[in-house]
């Protein structure tokens, strides 16, 4: 059962409910991430996420700790190029308790002290993520594709833009976009509704209200191919992204059948080419919706001496796709995949927590189990190859990362 309530300063509270759940899970959704930034705040809304947990007026970073272990608590977060979530799967028992400690890390300290010593954490992680394979290429296939569009900002930031970040900019990134009408709390499994607001009200009613702006343009993506000498790695990588539905798009179901049909880990047409007779490391291709816009990500780790090679499969796989469209049972054997994962993922209120949140951050509005099979079901053929007709996978930006020097673009 679906309930929903706002409180006077803004903020919404949802819940999906079950009265036969073993396990509860809650969590505050903060409509705010990479895409928010300007230029000189470049990976505030991570470091915020850092932050977060460093301590509050009330809770020292150790009291938070101690705390969810009490609990027994699950928990975690994780920032996006739109969203940070702070969220926690509990014991029924332990709802209010957890609603209350998530609220209070809303309201952090973010003292001069705990910034400084968090500064050199987060300056490590993205020294770390460029010596890591596939050495950052997913952000600067990101910028390359979306140009100026805020959807080419990188999660983590540069080094540069973090050690020039002072604290004085996160405090005012973190009243601006921390506001009430900002965030969703929302709830999955056990819950007692009515407990639920009484307990926002009690943690969250006195947050000040305030209003955060985004800008929702459609970016306008480049297409291109680019080589980055990495002398160090063994393997090549590259990363192909191209322009697909976003949030709002109803053919972002079909899509997700599109990829999964030609670039899932196991039975796809990319896998059968490549991964199954060796040729291939690994070779993917995803969607991924934003707003108001979307992206489809080819993905390929391959030996030097086969990338070439690989890249023209690739190449030859989609166009074969553009020309001569799909058949039924393709469609139908992806279909299923996409099913039995949602069914699968709706038996634990944790992922619930996700899809219920995540819909309502994109959509404001509630998806059930039975939405997204009806969706899923909703697809014909026709809609495959009007998607490819829109959105060609052969147009995209290319970004090879790896020991070559050069590599030859597929014609």
């Amino acid at each position: 059962m679906f309930h929903q309530h706002a409180l006077k300063n803004g903020l919404e509270i949802i819940a999906e409910t079950s009265a036969d759940a073993y396990s509860s899970s809650v969590g505050y959704f903060v409509r705010t991430g990479a895409r928010d930034e300007t230029e000189d705040l470049a990976g505030v809304s991570h470091f915020l996420e850092h932050m977060v947990f460093k301590g509050t007026p009330t809770r020292t970073a150790e009291d938070v700790n101690r705390e969810f272990d009490e609990m027994g608590a699950h928990y975690n977060a994780f920032t996006s190029e739109e969203n940070t979530v702070y969220y926690a799967a509990i014991l029924p028992e332990f709802v209010d308790r957890s609603v209350g400690l998530l609220g209070d890390i809303m309201r952090p300290s973010l003292r001069p002290d705990d910034f400084d010593t968090e500064k050199q954490v987060i300056i490590e992680e993205i020294k770390m993520y460029d010596d890591q394979p596939p050495y950052g290429a997913d952000d600067k296939c990101r910028a390359a594709f979306f140009g100026r569009h805020p959807l080419s900002h990188s999660v983590l930031g540069s080094v540069a833009s973090i050690e020039a970040l002072p604290v004085e900019a996160m405090r005012a990134y973190f009243e601006r976009q921390y506001c009430p009408s900002n965030i969703t709390l929302v709830a999955a499994g056990k819950i007692d509704f009515d407990a639920l607001v009484a307990s926002a009200e009690r943690y969250c009613g006195g947050w000040q209200p305030m209003k955060a702006d985004r800008q929702v343009d459609r970016p306008l993506p480049e297409a291109g191919f680019r080589c980055l000498h990495k002398p160090q790695a063994t393997q090549e990588y590259v990363l192909q992204l191209a322009d697909a539905p976003g949030s709002l798009d109803d053919e972002r179901y079909a899509a997700k059948l599109l990829a999964s049909i030609l670039g899932d880990d196991t039975g796809s047409r990319l896998y059968w080419e490549l991964v199954d007779p060796g040729l291939a490391e690994s070779v993917s291709l995803s969607h991924y919706e934003y707003d108001g816009a979307g992206i489809y990500l080819t993905y390929l780790s391959t030996t030097p001496e086969n990338v070439a090679d690989n890249l023209a499969t690739i190449l030859k796989v989609y166009r074969q796709a553009e020309g001569e469209g799909f058949r039924a049972g393709e469609l139908e054997q992806a279909k299923r995949k996409m099913k039995s994962r949602v069914v699968l993922g709706s038996e634990r209120p944790r992922s619930r927590l996700f899809s219920v949140g995540m819909n309502w951050l994109h959509r404001h509005r509630y998806v059930t189990v039975r939405d997204d099979l009806n969706a899923i079901d909703a697809v014909r053929l026709d809609d495959l190859a009007s998607i490819l007709k829109r959105y060609p996978l052969t147009r995209n930006m290319t970004m090879a990362v790896g020991p070559l020097a050069t590599v030859d673009e597929p014609q």
